[in-house]
């Protein structure tokens, strides 16, 4: 390359710290790059820590009857596991929540929204390992 072998070594030496300096910073930022623990959870992590109910079929206070399935989103796969376990302890929870209720206590978003909100808390009371995110309605019919 140059006719001076010490301005040879002198480059390759520089190269050789350049390519180490490099690899090490891509590989720190890699190691030490955590996801962000209050970034909203992505589609396919809700899907994979929800359990689905089966549909629910009971009568309500005022003799009406409501027919209803939820998705019940958790925090972590251990309590995924625990309210699969716990399903019946789920179900009856909806049913008793549901069975107190008027037909125009449920009528309307607002109406799904406190529901949602009165099971998740209630089975957030009943959970060991982790809690309830979210309940989704997914299935909804009041005759």
């Amino acid at each position: 390359m140059f006719k001076n072998k010490l301005i040879n070594i002198m480059l390759i030496i520089l190269i050789a710290l350049t390519l180490i300096g490099v690899i090490t910073l891509v590989l720190f930022n890699h190691f030490t790059n955590q996801p962000d623990a209050n970034a909203e959870p992505t589609i396919d992590e809700i899907i994979a820590q929800s359990y689905v109910t089966e549909e629910i079929t009971t009568n309500l206070l005022s003799n009406d009857f409501v027919r209803t399935q939820f998705h019940i989103h958790v925090d972590s796969k251990k309590a995924l596991q625990e309210i699969q376990k716990r399903d019946f302890q789920v179900e009856n929870i909806i049913l008793r929540t549901l069975s107190g209720k008027k037909s125009p206590d449920l009528a309307g978003s607002a109406g799904i929204e406190e529901l949602e909100a009165e099971i998740k808390e209630q089975i957030n009371q009943l959970l060991q390992e982790g809690s309830v995110v979210q309940v989704y309605t997914t299935s909804w019919v009041i005759q």
